[in-house]
C-alpha cells in the first residue's frame, strides 16, 4: 500500500473508531489489507498530528488534529475534572489540563458566552483565556467558577 493510501486509511480508522493503541490500529489496518511496521505507523501518526487524549470511559484514544469528538464525548463532570491548574501571566489566564482535554474545556468556556471573556485559544493541554479590556482577574476567575458550577449542576 502506498503512503498516501495508508494515511487516508489511518485517518478513516481513527475518525470512525475509538482506537486506544498502536497495536490496535495496526490490527485494524491489517484487517483492511494494509501492512506496515510499528515504527512506520508511529512516524505517520506524528506527521499527521494525531495525538492521544482521554475518552469518556477514562481510557486513551487517538484524536485527529482539531477533533471535536472529544468535546462531544465528555460529560460536564469530566470537563470540570479536566482542569488541573489556573495561573495568570501577562494579563491572560493559563488553564492547564491533562493531554487531550484542552479543546473540550475551552469549548465549554466559549459556549458559556460570558461577556467578561473575549475568547479562548486551546492547545492539547493548555488554554489561554483572554479577558476583555478592563475586566479584573477576580471577575474572570469568578466566571470560570460559575461556568463549571453550572455544568456540574447539569449532571
Amino acid at each position: 500500500m502506498k503512503r498516501a493510501e495508508r494515511l487516508v486509511l489511518i485517518e478513516k480508522l481513527i475518525s470512525e473508531n475509538i482506537v486506544s493503541s498502536q497495536e490496535e490500529l495496526l490490527r485494524m489496518m491489517e484487517d483492511k489489507g494494509a501492512e506496515c511496521t510499528q515504527a512506520t505507523l508511529s512516524r505517520d501518526l506524528r506527521q499527521m498530528g494525531i495525538s492521544k487524549g482521554f475518552e469518556a470511559g477514562g481510557g486513551y484514544m487517538y484524536l485527529l488534529p482539531g477533533s471535536r469528538r472529544m468535546v462531544n464525548a465528555m460529560s460536564s463532570g469530566e470537563t470540570v475534572a479536566a482542569i488541573t491548574s489556573m495561573i495568570w501571566a501577562q494579563g491572560v489566564m493559563l488553564v492547564k489540563t491533562p493531554p487531550g482535554f484542552a479543546p473540550a474545556v475551552a469549548t465549554s468556556i466559549d459556549r458559556a458566552g460570558r461577556y467578561e471573556i473575549a475568547g479562548t485559544i486551546a492547545g492539547d493541554d493548555t488554554i489561554l483565556v483572554i479577558p476583555r479590556d478592563n475586566i479584573s482577574r477576580d471577575a474572570i476567575e469568578e466566571c470560570i467558577k460559575i461556568i463549571f458550577q453550572t455544568e456540574k449542576q447539569k449532571e
